[in-house]
Formats: structure tokens, C-alpha cells, sequence
């Protein structure tokens, strides 16, 4: 049980690149790409757990007590969650201008050339 978050996080980064492999559709494609954004930061989470650690808050610490969690992975995976954001909003602009554009959101159609 205690490598559950570490399979998990496998899974979702498996899941999101079988969906780029696989996938044509743009919108799918964004998806995939924020369901692996998801299996990393789950990753960063579970790095800096530890079993009975307290919030790393040194004033509250009671005396004697040394398991505390490691607060750099949970820093890291809020400022990944805010560029993830920032990156799915941006895929998904460009997928409604270029449905606007080209009528399509297949993958494979956008990539011929008009001419």
C-alpha cells in the first residue's frame, strides 16, 4: 500500500501518453496532456509525503518530534498546477482558432498543406 500514490501516478502519466499516441483529435490530445500534468504532480505529492510527519510549521512542533513532511515537493507541484493551467488554456485557444481556420480538429487534416 505504500507505493499505491507512486503506481497511480504511473497509470495517469501511461494513460495521457497512450492518448497522444492514439488520439487525432486536438481537444484529446489537450486532454491527454493534462492527465499527464496530473500523474506528475501526484508524483511530486508522494515524494514529500511522510507516514506521521507533521505540516512543516516549526512553532507548532511539539518537543522532541523530528518527522516532518518535506514542503519543497508540495511548492513545486502548486506552481506546476498553476502552469498547467496556464498551458491547457493556451492548447485549447489554439484548437479553437484553428477549428475556426480549418474546419477541423483532426490532427492529420491540419498538417496537409493548401495550396
Amino acid at each position: 500500500m505504500g507505493n499505491m500514490p507512486f503506481v497511480v501516478s504511473m497509470i495517469l502519466v501511461g494513460l495521457g501518453f497512450l492518448a497522444l499516441i492514439t488520439r487525432r483529435n486536438l481537444i484529446k490530445l489537450a486532454i491527454g496532456i493534462s492527465v499527464i500534468e496530473m500523474g506528475v504532480n501526484l508524483f511530486l505529492v508522494s515524494l514529500g509525503y511522510v507516514k506521521g510527519g507533521i505540516a512543516p510549521i516549526y512553532t507548532y512542533a511539539p518537543p522532541g518530534f523530528k518527522e516532518m513532511v518535506f514542503p519543497t515537493p508540495q511548492a513545486l507541484t502548486l506552481t506546476a498546477i498553476v502552469i498547467g493551467l496556464a498551458t491547457t488554456a493556451l492548447m485549447l485557444a489554439f484548437a479553437v482558432v484553428i477549428y475556426r481556420h480549418r474546419g477541423t480538429l483532426d490532427a492529420g487534416k491540419i498538417r496537409e498543406l493548401r495550396g
